[in-house]
């Protein structure tokens, strides 16, 4: 054993700028290894799991190392190419080591001694308790919930982290997250036969016993054909399995149960479900697909290590993904397929798992702890999944050996983080761990980014073109429905252009499906007092609520605040209140009045919030149990129904007047993306576009399906305004609860940053929202250009910021430095 004195640099769990350093006992220095997860005394009395990163013999120069506590897990949990990852967020995106921890890892593995544990009371108690085990479980059978600081002083133990994480993986208990989340292990009904029948003379008792039950006879002869029963054999057999294959109902099942012939139980199966289905080949390729994967196989042998595949919606670019995994898992490598939404997951996986059975895992937000921490195990240890789909959060998976890295409609800025630290994009950062690999990314999308088509077109990325659709599809008609003119006419039937309520009509008279898209949830954005004007708004944020009419409710999309809709108006006194606007709430109950007989039903934020919501609407649109979705940006991204014939855009002014300069393009990328869901198979779709300006140059670009029209007009632009892909962007969000706190802040860190960026920075500025959940915000935005040194620069903002903090009037308000914003 090594005498020498080892320090590891850790990573806490806490937002701070520096890694921290602890002494490794002697006892452990052949134990010790980077990645591990360790327990460490972090402040006075705090005990946190952190993760070894650098393993060396240099103390810290200002202040005395600490001893590790616990080596919590022998194996290392995260691998040198999670660490390098890690290590380049921190940096590119101007956050702390702990942030970026926090949102790497499930949490399961971010023990602290405030973390609640609480006993799994849902599974049965599965082979021997150690004694330290026994301890903890009779603990919590006399407590609710206990954290890790009290269960410590109750087993007389200074540490139990290293029993907890053991306790977890055996699923004895859970930490108090997973019961808000309402986890419920998932069980299924099987069938067996009761033990005194299992032999030749018991099947003859048995049969006797079911007298004239011809039914119960004919399920039961079906058990012993499904079940492959020999004597002296009680075999299993799922009981959906069982009545599927006859045909029967419970009822009849239930029959043979009551009379002891067969027994009904409960199994539990892994929160992950095992693909039972039959694998088919990957669908042949069309000479168009064949050329485009041949193309794209090429640039990367020529050493483009990133292609964008541009291809037309619904021109087969999943079957070319499909066919690239293939090529990767024939080499043993692990691919990583990363989609905008979890809504894309669910259709998704059913395509994929049927060519690749257990091979594909998925990770998402929407998944436990549980759930997402049995698949990191998965990728890290068990070798189950060499494919992950999943949303943003599927990069900092423990990959070993990646090989291809797909990101799906790329465009999408859903791929940005938003709401916390790190703000990173996952296109980006998945470029940089394709790197740390040595792996290929294929970025596919309809509507490429401005950016990453201006690298493709200059050759920094590869270029591969789609332009037809799969099986010579043609694309959808689009056509104007020019609101003011129907006014002006009075043809409106409500909201409703009377274009779009025939089109509609003639849709459901064809038996083909329709999908309605308006981007604003609820019922009526706005409620407003007729005599005096005054409109009702959130406590908290500077915006109007939006009415629910479901819950009658005003509410806030912001914060959250709710309340209940005023019966006069607040200021006047006045009962004449109106509403304004329309959201999918309201446009789903008017359809509803248009076609009684049509069976509607609505995609937002609302109606998805469980688990399985989202894959339950989609089921019901491919089974033909709707007739007419309506939804919010939802039903854009990449959906494939066969039967929509018909897709109608509403309020499409909106998405031209918001205040961004990449308004006009995410205007064209969404309206091309709904339009695109019409029409996917033999069908020709139609597209109805509802607007106030039918002359508007973006809607005509859509209607003409020219990208490159209006990919020429906005980089134009973006050259002369100094802006993205020409130049880089640092925004700084400043917000303080006190108005006058955050201005002369905002003003201050301005006045800093300007002695050397000064042509380059705008603001500060009020937002278009300026206070959320009582908090004012300003902005300042840097732009600098590509040329510049981006260590120089992040180093003379992080300078700034340290002269910023010394201010005593600055304390208490809040900066967030988001780099790349969207």
């Amino acid at each position: 054993m090594s005498k020498e004195t080892y320090f590891v640099d850790v990573i806490v769990p806490v937002s701070v700028p520096n890694r921290y350093t602890y002494r490794v006992p002697f006892d452990w220095n052949d134990k010790i290894k980077e990645g591990q997860l360790v327990l460490v005394q972090f402040g006075r009395n705090k005990y946190y799991s952190a993760v070894v990163g650098k393993i060396h013999t240099r103390p810290p120069k200002v202040y005395e190392a600490k001893y590790l506590e616990t080596i919590i897990d022998e194996r290392p949990l995260v691998n040198s190419f999670q660490l390098s990852l890690w290590e380049w967020i921190t940096d590119y995106y101007m956050c702390n080591p702990g942030e970026v921890m926090t949102t790497a890892l499930p949490g399961g593995f971010k023990l602290s001694s405030e973390t609640k544990i609480i006993l799994n009371r849902q599974e049965e108690l599965s082979g021997e308790l150690t004694g330290q085990e026994q301890s903890l479980v009779t603990a919590l059978e006399h407590n609710e919930s206990l954290d890790i600081n009290k269960a410590s002083q109750l087993l007389g133990k200074k540490s139990i982290h290293a029993l907890v994480r053991q306790m977890l993986d055996r699923k004895l208990i859970l930490l108090e997250e997973e019961i808000k989340e309402k986890y419920k292990p998932r069980k299924e009904s099987w069938v067996t036969l009761t033990g005194e029948f299992s032999t030749e003379k018991g099947m003859e008792k048995a049969f006797s016993l079911l007298g004239r039950a011809a039914k119960q006879e004919d399920l039961l002869l079906a058990y012993i054909r499904e079940t492959n029963w020999k004597e002296g054999e009680c075999p299993e057999i799922k009981k959906s399995a069982l009545l599927e294959a006859t045909g029967f109902t419970p009822a009849v099942l239930k029959g043979l149960v009551d009379k002891g012939v067969l027994q009904e139980f409960q199994k539990t199966t892994g929160r992950i479900p095992i693909f039972d289905g039959t694998l088919v080949p990957i669908p042949k390729l069309s000479e168009e697909q064949e050329l485009a994967k041949g193309e794209t196989s090429s640039q990367f042998l020529a050493g483009k290590e990133v292609v964008l595949l541009h291809g037309v919606t619904s021109s087969g670019k999943t079957e070319i993904y499909a066919h690239l995994i293939q090529e990767q898992l024939d080499r043993g490598k692990q691919v990583l397929y990363l989609v905008p939404e979890i809504a894309l997951t669910t259709q998704l996986i059913q395509r994929l798992q049927r060519y690749f059975g257990d091979a594909i895992g998925v990770y998402h937000s929407k998944y436990t702890q549980n759930e997402r921490t049995e698949t990191y195990l998965n990728v890290a240890f068990g070798g189950r999944y060499n494919i992950i789909l999943g949303a943003r959060s599927s990069l900092f998976l423990p990959f070993s050996n990646l090989g291809l890295i797909i990101v799906d409609e790329e465009h999408e800025t859903s791929y940005k983080q938003f709401e916390s630290n790190p703000r990173y994009h996952a296109r980006d950062t998945a470029i940089v761990l394709a790197k740390l690999h040595n792996a290929r990314v294929l970025l596919g999308s309809a509507t490429p980014s401005l950016e990453v088509y201006y690298h493709a077109k200059t050759e920094k990325y590869g270029l591969v073109k789609l332009n037809k659709r799969y099986g010579n599809q043609t694309l959808p008609e689009i056509w104007c429905a020019d609101e003011a003119d129907h006014k002006r006419r009075k043809l409106m039937r409500s909201h409703f252009t009377d274009m779009v309520v025939q089109h509609v009509a003639a849709a459901l008279e064809n038996k083909e499906q329709v999908i309605l898209f308006q981007n604003r949830r609820g019922y009526s954005p706005l409620w407003m007092c007729e005599s005096c004007g005054w409109v009702p708004g959130c406590d908290r944020c500077d915006v109007s609520l939006t009415y629910h009419k479901m819950k009658h409710t005003l509410n806030c999309h912001l914060c959250g605040y709710t309340v209940q809709p005023p019966r006069q108006c607040e200021a006047c006194g006045s009962k004449s209140l109106k509403m304004l606007g329309y959201g999918t709430e309201k446009l789903e109950e008017e359809l509803h009045t248009f076609y009684p007989d049509a069976r509607i039903a609505r995609m937002d934020l609302d109606t998805t919030r469980g688990k399985d919501a989202f894959q339950n609407l989609i089921n019901d649109l491919e089974d033909k149990k709707i007739d007419i979705l309506v939804g919010t940006q939802m039903v854009t991204k990449g959906l494939d129904f066969e039967n929509v014939s018909l897709v109608v855009v509403m309020g499409a002014d909106r998405l031209l007047k918001y205040p961004d300069f990449r308004s006009y393009e995410r205007a064209y990328q969404l309206l091309a993306q709904v339009s695109g869901r019409a029409g996917r198979r033999e069908k020709k779709g139609k597209v109805i576009i509802q607007t106030h300006q039918p002359e508007h140059w973006i809607i005509k670009r859509v209607m003409e399906n020219d990208y490159e029209g209006m990919y020429a007009q906005e980089i134009q632009d973006r050259k002369t305004y100094r802006y993205p892909p020409f130049y880089r962007l640092i925004r700084f969000d400043l917000s303080h609860r006190e108005k006058e706190k955050t201005y002369y802040a905002a003003n201050l860190l301005a006045r800093l940053l300007r002695e050397k960026l000064g042509r380059d920075l705008l603001g500060p500025e009020y937002p278009a929202i300026a206070r959320v959940r009582n908090r004012f915000h300003m902005h300042i935005l840097l732009k600098y250009s590509r040329t510049a040194s981006l260590e120089k620069v992040r180093s003379y903002i992080e300078d700034k910021l340290l002269t910023y903090h010394q201010d005593n009037q600055t304390k208490g308000v809040y900066v967030q430095v988001d780099v790349d914003p969207v």
